[in-house]
């Protein structure tokens, strides 16, 4: 599940003002690889947008610097609690949600189903120093693409925040080894309880999940099969609808229980 873009030939780009970012804290841009494609979300000039909520801020601080030392992510806003996480997810514009789940004053997983509501087309990440399936599947119910545990992702937040920004899913790997485990030994890992939907996916619909399941993007599942993203992103929707799930990763995590690959 997890597929992180590598890529190197870092530019030097000229120093930039930081705003949005808490009082004392330094980061500069260093660049992106100059091999990035210019078809995928996330360009000099055109970075990411990422809100980062957590109720730390020495890790607030480390996942900030990493995200603005690459020109293809940026960090539009941060917040320490739920309250605060709220007001910035109605007020600013952003693509991507970093999110704790203990807040203190309450959940990440409150904090995704409200991002999902008012900002449906942002993707929602965890990050929990929890590493757990039960967690991990709350949070892909209520609409996730990612799940990583703090300390296994220091140096990669840029590259997991890419690869949900287009159209990817992220999550630790001994995580995503157990969940694999549960399916592949017929355990229920937590799909919909929705029951079976009595609408059956055509083998197009078929062939674009198998793609999403093996990590690709939209863009990359466009090329492969000759159509438009946006063609590619109409099948994802006609999936959702008739498998009652709202990520890829739970679309995944379905169909493989079910068998319907």
């Amino acid at each position: 599940m997890q597929n992180i873009i590598q890529t190197t030939a870092a530019l030097q780009p000229p120093p930039r003002d930081i705003r949005g970012i808490q009082p004392g804290l330094q980061a500069s841009h260093e660049g992106p690889p100059s091999l990035w494609p210019n078809f995928l979300n996330g360009q000099p000039g055109q970075p990411v947008r990422v809100l980062l909520i957590d109720d730390d801020p020495h890790i607030r601080k480390v996942i900030s610097q990493e995200l603005l030392g690459d020109l293809r992510t940026d960090v539009v806003g941060e917040a320490s609690n739920m309250r605060e996480g709220r007001r910035l997810i109605s007020q600013l514009e952003f693509d991507v949600m970093l999110v704790d789940l203990n807040l203190g004053d309450g959940t990440g997983f409150d904090l995704i189903d409200h991002m999902k509501t008012v900002r449906p087309m942002a993707e929602a990440v965890v990050i929990s120093a929890l590493e757990d399936e039960e967690h991990a599947l709350r949070a892909f119910t209520l609409g996730a693409t990612g799940y990583f545990v703090k300390n296994s992702w220091f140096g990669n937040f840029p590259e997991a925040v890419l690869q949900v920004a287009n159209g990817g899913a992220s999550i630790t790997p001994h995580l995503a080894r157990r969940l694999l485990h549960k399916l592949q030994n017929g355990q229920d890992p937590g799909h919909p309880s929705n029951g079976t939907s009595n609408k059956r996916l055509s083998d197009r619909e078929k062939e674009v999940l198998k793609m999403v399941a093996a990590g690709y993007t939209s863009n990359e599942i466009g090329a492969r099969l000759a159509v438009s993203c946006q063609t590619v992103n109409s099948h994802i929707k006609n999936i959702y609808r008739k498998l009652h799930v709202r990520s890829r990763a739970q679309a995944v995590s379905y169909a493989a229980h079910r068998g319907l690959f």
